[in-house]
């Protein structure tokens, strides 16, 4: 399409192809969201998710195309909307749960963890984790717990963080993760 005149024929046939296939993308997208929402509802009663700003990810230039394609924020409100329809039960994890940071084995969590670095071996009982499957593990338990007992899913909360207390500015305090 850069290479047609501007206001010509050519262009706007250009215009129109190229259109067409993002259509084809985006409703390919769409419809294989669709069938895996419906597919992991049917099979399950429970599914627990991290309750992500997706708008926030997207905002790193080098993981923004990858997190966009893969449609993060309509796979979760497909599934919210389908677990209502189909009478399950989807429970959203916080997003300052410490979920790639906890130990799966003993509970013990990390001060920091770089994105870059993908395993990692607990410092107090020796396990070794992959990052992602551990996040996994760390999450359904967290639901599972939420689902049985009700509980809370911010570890070691302060008491000004569970009433939400204000700083000077008026604005609630993010909890220290």
């Amino acid at each position: 399409m850069s290479r047609k005149i501007k206001d010509s024929r050519n262009r706007e046939k250009a215009r129109k192809k190229v259109a067409r296939i993002h259509a084809q993308i985006a409703d390919g997208r769409r419809d294989y969201t669709h069938k895996l929402t419906t597919q992991l509802i049917r099979e399950n009663q429970t599914i627990v998710v991290e309750d992500l700003a997706v708008r926030n990810l997207i905002k790193n230039p080098k993981l923004a195309r990858a997190i966009s394609d893969a449609n993060w924020a309509e796979f979760v409100r497909q599934l919210t909307y389908k677990a209502e329809w189909y009478g399950r039960k989807l429970i959203k994890i916080d997003r300052w749960f410490p979920s790639s940071k906890r130990c799966g084995n003993c509970g013990h969590i990390l001060d920091k963890l770089p994105l870059n670095i993908r395993e990692w071996d607990c410092p107090n009982c020796g396990t070794h984790h992959d990052r992602d499957i551990n996040a996994a593990n760390n999450i359904l338990a967290a639901g599972l717990a939420v689902s049985v007992c009700g509980a809370t899913v911010r570890p070691e909360q302060s008491k000004s963080v569970q009433a939400g207390a204000k700083t000077r500015k008026g604005r609630k305090q993010k909890p220290k993760s």
